[in-house]
């Protein structure tokens, strides 16, 4: 299966960000992207890829590991940018990021650490996809548009699995499915 180890924002944060989203939309061009629902809005501490069935429990207790280890801190969905030359469009993080960014790297350390085959390492940048484009983009509207957003903020209390389903269908706009497959409280 397709895991990876997330943060969750809370619905009513989510809700603050799809206003913003909903205004992003409407600037010219925003039709060649490729926008994220509400349900794919996370942001990924650690991504896995394919594990095999048998490695799920031991990266489980090692993320719970990892999660006990790290205390409940607060996050607010804060401002924008982009990688890949305008091919991912993202809102970021303020609050306790070194927090986040020791959680991130624990739940990595726990993917190695229970046999779970990693791609290339790249530093930790948080987060949260809103779209994205199969080519460069200019996003600068968009980043101005994100520049003054805030969201509220909330207390992280937790770290999940998340199983991810690609679409099969082909029907085009059809998006990734997901799932939590383990819920992990932090402290």
């Amino acid at each position: 299966m397709r895991l990876f180890a997330a943060v969750l924002p809370p619905e009513d944060v989510l809700g603050e960000l799809a206003v913003v989203v909903d205004r992003l939309r409407r600037l010219p061009g925003a039709g060649r992207l490729r926008w994220t629902g509400r349900p794919g809005r996370h942001f990924t501490l650690a991504f896995y890829g394919e594990v095999g069935d048998d490695l799920v429990p031991e990266l489980s207790e090692r993320l719970a590991r990892a999660a006990r280890r790290t205390v409940p801190f607060p996050l607010a969905l804060r401002g924008g940018g982009q990688f890949g030359r305008g091919r991912a469009l993202w809102t970021g993080a303020d609050g306790e990021l070194d927090t986040l960014r020791q959680l991130a790297g624990r739940a990595e350390a726990a993917g190695r650490k229970a046999g779970v085959a990693r791609g290339e390492h790249r530093r930790y940048t948080p987060h949260l996809t809103v779209a994205r484009s199969r080519e460069p983009f200019d996003v600068r509207p968009y980043l101005a548009a994100l520049d003054g957003f805030t969201g509220r903020t909330w207390q992280v209390t937790e770290l999940v699995l998340v199983r991810s389903n690609l679409p099969v269908s082909g029907v085009p706009g059809e998006r990734p499915r997901y799932q939590a497959v383990v819920r992990l409280p932090l402290g």
